[in-house]
């Protein structure tokens, strides 16, 4: 059992999608979380598998981590319309999962900054709790030096300070 971000013991799921950055299996394997994929790329049509990514995410258990690329999919590229991260945020808001965001090549998907960080806004706006990753190595081209930050979407001064004081046992 692992405490998730809401504060409430759940068995420690992630879902990944299929395929994804190599890293993040081992990622979460290291944090103790256990994990499964979701489908995302379609190989017959070198696009989003969104029927089974919808499919998947509506049968997640409660208080289950899904991973999501902001933009950029790495390794695929394939990114989901705006219409389809709707789609993606009402799922995640209807099952009660929890969002976490790996933003590694914000810019990149549309030329952009502002349109490729829609997703987040939307799922911020919606008043999702989530964590956001980003990288800074490709779009600031600080490549090699591990540039980037963490951000803890909350939905009250309680839980941040929960998740603060957590943080501190992180720190070396």
């Amino acid at each position: 059992m692992v405490s998730n971000f809401l504060g409430v013991y759940r068995p420690g799921l992630v879902y990944i999608s299929d395929p994804s950055w190599a890293n993040h299996f081992p990622i979460v394997e290291k944090s103790g979380l256990n994990h499964t994929k979701y489908p995302y790329f379609d190989p017959k049509t070198n696009g989003l598998n969104f029927k089974g990514m919808i499919e998947t995410l509506s049968k997640a258990p409660e208080g289950s981590i899904v991973l999501l690329h902001a933009c950029a999919h790495n390794p695929s590229g394939v990114d989901p319309t705006q219409q389809q991260w709707r789609e993606i945020a009402e799922v995640v808001q209807k099952q009660k999962l929890f969002p976490f965001f790996d933003s590694a090549y914000q810019g990149f998907a549309s030329g952009d900054l502002e349109k490729d960080a829609f997703q987040i806004r939307l799922f911020h706006d919606m008043g999702l709790q989530m964590i956001v990753t980003q990288s800074f190595a490709k779009n600031f081209g600080l490549y090699g030096e591990r540039v980037g930050a963490i951000h803890f979407v909350t939905k009250s001064t309680d839980v941040a300070a929960r998740v603060a004081s957590q943080l501190k046992y992180t720190q070396t």
